[in-house]
């Protein structure tokens, strides 16, 4: 039989002697010692070739699964996107991470479980709703798990732009803990973590030290035992942070020449102003031009200031036409329109990108602006003759 398959493998080592034999069996057979040899060794070939590749892909899927069996499946880095996932209570490390792999927030069970096993603090991991990216590796996932600003167990958003009055309603609905106990807590805004030198300013202006500006608008988990002192610090603490992140305070000093609290007061206008986010640095802009450059009176001649005053002294708030000329040109209200210089404190408590648009606004010759269209379009204007204009078309458009 293997005569007859006549594979050849051994051509060389027969000699003389082989090949003479092969004749032999040839002739008995009627053949010819010419061609039809080369045809059998060609299809030896091609039999030969198909059985070394369907080795080799056994051996690549082998090789493949082996792999995957000892190198752990992994994602790099920290992720994208954003994914919430609930770790349920007496949930175990092998739960978690069935509970991320579905999420789509690890690639494996055993990348999340290697890595918390590596982390000695992953034991105080803790049950709740955590706010996670999708595909980040076991490591970054163990980490964000252990920072508690990514916890979401007794939440509450705190919305970008509102007062600390305002706030402190939010905080009581959510934590039952009354509004008064908030306001006494504010009252020294030191004690609560603002560094004292964040009361200083370059316009010589004296500062009566106030918590607004300071309480950052984000969610916040609040713990069970939480007090009022305890949330307004987590608050405080975060505003430091992203101010530190965003390097705000040298920056403001460094380019804008005025202390940093100005430019928070600044970025707190462009959060009640601006209609659109990228408003905000052309409202700074127009904040800082009135303040400090050729304006006439250098006064800020914003309704908003006056608004802010009312809500503060208990007053119900109106808008811009329901104002009276008394309260417009009232020059005993610390916050007049008409007040030289920048108002005493932040109107409003402004996120980071108000932040950003005063540390760095565009440059710009602005001193007036308007909302020209229901969508909050709204119209610079170097010149009064400008925002005349600029006026009537948002009187065309039912805007005022």
């Amino acid at each position: 039989m293997m005569d007859d398959l006549d594979l050849g493998f051994d051509e060389q080592d027969r000699g003389e002697k082989g090949k003479h034999r092969r004749g032999a069996v040839r002739k008995r057979k009627g053949g010819s010692g010419g061609g039809g040899g080369r045809g059998k060794t060609v299809l030896a070939l091609l039999l030969a070739l198909v059985l070394l590749g369907g080795i080799g892909g056994g051996a690549f899927y082998g090789f493949d699964r082996i792999q995957s069996y000892f190198v752990t499946p992994d994602y790099d880095g920290v992720g994208t996107g954003e994914v919430t996932v609930e770790i349920k209570q007496g949930a175990l490390i092998a739960d978690m991470a069935d509970a991320l792999v579905t999420a789509g927030v690890v690639k494996s069970a055993k990348a999340f479980i290697e890595a918390a096993e590596a982390n000695a603090r992953s034991k105080n991991i803790q049950p709740g709703t955590y706010k996670l990216r999708k595909q980040m590796s076991g490591e970054s996932a163990v980490t964000a798990m252990l920072d508690l600003k990514n916890r979401i167990v007794n939440g509450i958003t705190i919305p970008e732009g509102r007062t600390a009055k305002n706030i402190y309603k939010l905080l009581s609905e959510k934590t039952k803990i009354p509004v008064k106990d908030f306001e006494a807590a504010a009252k020294d805004p030191i004690a609560r973590g603002v560094p004292d030198w964040w009361f200083k300013r370059t316009d010589d202006k004296k500062v009566k030290p106030s918590i607004e500006g300071f309480l950052y608008p984000d969610t916040y988990e609040i713990p069970p035992k939480a007090t009022a002192e305890s949330i307004i610090e987590l608050m405080v603490e975060n505003f430091l942070s992203v101010a530190g992140e965003m390097e705000f305070a040298d920056r403001v000093q460094k380019e804008r020449k005025i202390s940093p609290y100005e430019a928070l007061i600044v970025a707190s206008l462009a959060q009640a102003e601006a209609g659109r986010k990228e408003d905000l640095g052309k409202v700074a802009r127009v904040a800082y031009n009135r303040a400090y450059g050729e304006f006439p009176c250098n006064c800020l001649e914003m309704d908003v200031t006056v608004n802010y005053y009312l809500e503060l002294t208990g007053q119900d708030t109106k808008t811009s036409a329901e104002m009276t000329r008394e309260e417009l040109l009232d020059t005993k209200n610390p916050y007049s329109r008409k007040l030289r210089g920048m108002i005493p404190t932040p109107i409003n408590n402004p996120g980071k990108d108000a932040m950003a648009g005063a540390m760095d606004p565009p440059v710009g010759k602005w001193l007036w602006f308007v909302a020209v269209d229901k969508k909050g379009t709204t119209e610079f204007a170097e010149t009064y003759d400008e925002q005349l204009k600029n006026e009537a078309k948002a009187r065309e458009n039912g805007v005022i």
